[in-house]
C-alpha cells in the first residue's frame, strides 16, 4: 500500500510494483488506511511524511506510523522521504518504520527497498515459526516417545484402523481412559501419514486457559494485550504442513468449542491483534477420554463440532483388556530404565510378570510404566521381586479376574506369533516376548512349540 499526497508518485509507483506483486493500493489522503488494515491484506506501506498543503513537519506521517504499528504491528513500514528529512525518517525507525527512501528514487531502488522489506518480513516469521517448533521438538526429545508397542487381539481393530486412516487426510477422534495411550496412538498415525516429515504439534485443551485459548492456538502480534512483547505464531501455524493433536477436546468451553469450529469449517485463522487471514493446512487428530455423545445430550458439547472431529473414531481399550501386552510393555520399559538409571542387570521374573498380568491396571499404561520405573529404582539386586512394585498398595489388586490358566493362553499365544515371524535369531524371539533365552526355551517345551 502506497500512500503519498503527490499523483504522480502513486502512479509511478503503482507501475512500477504491480507486476511483481499480487495486489498494489494507492491512496491519496492517509484516512482510509485503517480500513485497508483491518482488512489484514497488507505487508508492506510505503508512507509519505506530509499530506495537508503546505505542511513540512513531517509529523503527520510519524502520526499514521504509530497508528499503523499500533493497528497492525505486522505490517512493515517503509517512509517515503525528502532528503532533508533524513532525521525525521532516522526518528521513524525509532519509532518502528523498517527502512526509508530518499526522494526522488529511481525505479529500480523503489522496488529493490520493497522487495527487500517484504523478504525481511517473511524471513523473520520464518525464523520466529522455527523457534516455536524447536521448542516443541526439545520438549518431545525431552519426554521421549515410545514405540507403539500392541500385538494383543484386543488391539488389532485399532492397528487396522491406524493402518487405513493415516494416509488419509481424514480428521480422527481418539477414545479412550485415561493412561491408555492415545498420544501414542495419535503419533502413530502421524508416523505413518503423509505429514510425516512435518511436525506433529501436541495441545492439551484441559491445560490452556481461556484466556490463553486464541493466542495459543492461533497466535498473537506484538502489543495485542500486555505481556505480548513480540509476536508469536499459534500452534495452527507451527503445525503447517503437519499434524495438530488437540487432545482432552472435551474439556473444551463451549464459547471455545465454538471458535475451534469455524476455524475447522474455514480452513483459516487471524492472529490476536492482526488483520491478516491466514491459510492453514494441517491434519487434525483429536481425543478425549470423556464420552463426547453424552455431552452432546447435555448441551455441553457442539455437535456440529462432534461431527466435524469424529470422521474417524479409533477406540483404545484399557490394559486389562489386553493383558497379552503387559509383558510386552512391561519389558520395554524396563530396558528403557535400566538405561536410564545405569543398572544393565536388571530382569523380571516369571512368577513377577504373572502378577502384572493379573493387576487390573487402573491407571492403564501409564501406571504400568509408573511401576516399572520404580521398580527399577528402589530394586535391591539385579532381580525384580513384586515387593519393588509396589502394587499391593495399589487400588485394583483385589479385583483379579485372570487365572494362571488364561495367563498360560495369552503367553503361549505371544511366543507362538513371535516365532511364526521367521526371525533367524532365537534372541530375537525372546526379546520380543520379555523373557531370558533359557527362560524362553523352558516355555516353548512347556507350550510344545
Amino acid at each position: 500500500m502506497i500512500i503519498d499526497d503527490d499523483i504522480d508518485v502513486l502512479k509511478t509507483a503503482h507501475m512500477v510494483l504491480k507486476r511483481h506483486f499480487q495486489e498494489v493500493i494507492t491512496l491519496y489522503q492517509p484516512e482510509d488506511i485503517l480500513h485497508h488494515l483491518e482488512e489484514g491484506k497488507i505487508d508492506v506501506v510505503l508512507l509519505d511524511m506530509n499530506f495537508s498543503p503546505g505542511a513540512t513537519s513531517g509529523k503527520e506521517g510519524l502520526e499514521w506510523l504509530k497508528k499503523i504499528r499500533r493497528i497492525a504491528p505486522s505490517v512493515y513500514v517503509l517512509m517515503n522521504t525528502a532528503y532533508g528529512e533524513i532525521n525525521l525518517a532516522v526518528e521513524a525507525m525509532k519509532l518502528g518504520a523498517i527502512d526509508f527512501l530518499v526522494k526522488p528514487w529511481t525505479n529500480e531502488k523503489l522496488l529493490a527497498s520493497v522487495k527487500n522489506c517484504l523478504e525481511l518480513k517473511r524471513s523473520r516469521e520464518k525464523v520466529a515459526r522455527l523457534q516455536e517448533e524447536k521448542k516443541i521438538l526439545n520438549r518431545d526429545l525431552e519426554r521421549g516417545y515410545e514405540e507403539f508397542i500392541a500385538r494383543s487381539r484386543a488391539m488389532g481393530p485399532v492397528l487396522k484402523s491406524i493402518e487405513k486412516v493415516a494416509p488419509t487426510e481424514a480428521i480422527v477422534l481418539i477414545l479412550g481412559e485415561n493412561g491408555t495411550g492415545k498420544e501414542l496412538a495419535a503419533r502413530e498415525i502421524h508416523r505413518k501419514s503423509e505429514r510425516r516429515h512435518a511436525t506433529f504439534v501436541k495441545v492439551d485443551l484441559g491445560a490452556i486457559p481461556e484466556t490463553l485459548f486464541e493466542s495459543e492456538l492461533f497466535g498473537h502480534e506484538k502489543g495485542a494485550f500486555t505481556d505480548a512483547k513480540e509476536a508469536r505464531p499459534g500452534r495452527f501455524e507451527l503445525a503447517r504442513r503437519g499434524t495438530l493433536f488437540l487432545d482432552e477436546i472435551g474439556n473444551l468451553d463451549v464459547t471455545l468449542q465454538a471458535k475451534l469450529l469455524s476455524v475447522l469449517q474455514n480452513n483459516e485463522i487471524t492472529r490476536i491483534g492482526g488483520g491478516a487471514v491466514i491459510p492453514i493446512d494441517v491434519r487434525i487428530i483429536c481425543a478425549t477420554n470423556r464420552s463426547l455423545y453424552q455431552m452432546v445430550e447435555e448441551g455441553t458439547f457442539r455437535q456440529d463440532l462432534l461431527y466435524r472431529i469424529n470422521t474417524v473414531e479409533v477406540t483404545l481399550p484399557p490394559l486389562r483388556e489386553r493383558r497379552e501386552d503387559i509383558p510386552l510393555l512391561a519389558y520395554h520399559y524396563l530396558k528403557q530404565f535400566k538405561r536410564k538409571y545405569n543398572k544393565p542387570g536388571m530382569q523380571i521374573g516369571e512368577d513377577v510378570l504373572e502378577s502384572l498380568a493379573i493387576h487390573n491396571w487402573p491407571g492403564n499404561i501409564r501406571e504400568l510404566r509408573h511401576s516399572v520405573e520404580r521398580a527399577v529404582i528402589m530394586g535391591e539386586s539385579d532381580k525384580l521381586i513384586l515387593d519393588d512394585f509396589n502394587l499391593g498398595k495399589r487400588p485394583g489388586m483385589g479385583d483379579v479376574a485372570v487365572t494362571s490358566g488364561k495367563i498360560d493362553d495369552m503367553e503361549r499365544s505371544a511366543i507362538s506369533r513371535a516365532l511364526n515371524k521367521g526371525y533367524k535369531s532365537m534372541d530375537r524371539v525372546a526379546e520380543e516376548v520379555g523373557l531370558s533365552r533359557s527362560t524362553l526355551y523352558r516355555k516353548m517345551k512347556k507350550y510344545g512349540l
